[in-house]
C-alpha cells in the first residue's frame, strides 16, 4: 500500500537552499545523507531566526532523538530546493517536525520526512520545558493531523 505524499500547502515555513557541487554523488544526484543536512538546516534556521534560539550560549539546546526520510524523487546540482517545515506535535520538551524538500516551484516533494528534537539543559543534558519564545514560534507552524 503506497503512502500519500503531502503537497506544499501543508507546510508553514519555507527556506530556499541551493544545492552544492559536493552534494552530488557518483550517480549524478544529491546523495541521501545530504537530505538530512537540508532537514537540519531548515529546522535550525527557523529556530534561530524566528524562535530566538541561542545556539552558542542559550541554556536550552535541541538534540535529535529520531529522524526519517522517504525519498520520492531526485534532487541535483545545480538547483534550488525549497525546504518546507511544519510542526506535527508540540510537547513540553519535545517537538516533531514534518519536512518536505521541493524542487523549485513544484507542489509535490522530492523527499519528505520527520525529525524529533528534545530540548535539554545545555550542561546537564536533562529534558527542559521549551522556552516561551521558542514555543510561540513553533506554535505558528503547527498543523492538524491529516
Amino acid at each position: 500500500m503506497e503512502k500519500r505524499t503531502e503537497d506544499r500547502g501543508r507546510y508553514r515555513y519555507f527556506l530556499p537552499l541551493t544545492t552544492r557541487w559536493k552534494d552530488n554523488d557518483v550517480y549524478g544526484h544529491v546523495n541521501n545523507v545530504e537530505y538530512y543536512s537540508y532537514f537540519d538546516t531548515v529546522i535550525n534556521t527557523y529556530l534561530v531566526r524566528e524562535g530566538g534560539l541561542d545556539i552558542h550560549q542559550g541554556p536550552a539546546i535541541g538534540l535529535c532523538a529520531e529522524s526519517h526520510c522517504r525519498f520520492l524523487g531526485e534532487l541535483v546540482f545545480p538547483e534550488t530546493v525549497e525546504a518546507g517545515l511544519r510542526v506535527e506535535h508540540l510537547g513540553n520538551s519535545s517537538v516533531r517536525y514534518g519536512i518536505g524538500l521541493f524542487r523549485q516551484g513544484r507542489d509535490v516533494p522530492a523527499a519528505e520526512g520527520w525529525f524529533v528534537h528534545v530540548f535539554v539543559d545545555r550542561g546537564t543534558r536533562r529534558a527542559v520545558s521549551l522556552p516561551g519564545p521558542l514555543r510561540e514560534a513553533l506554535q505558528q507552524l503547527q498543523v492538524a493531523a491529516p
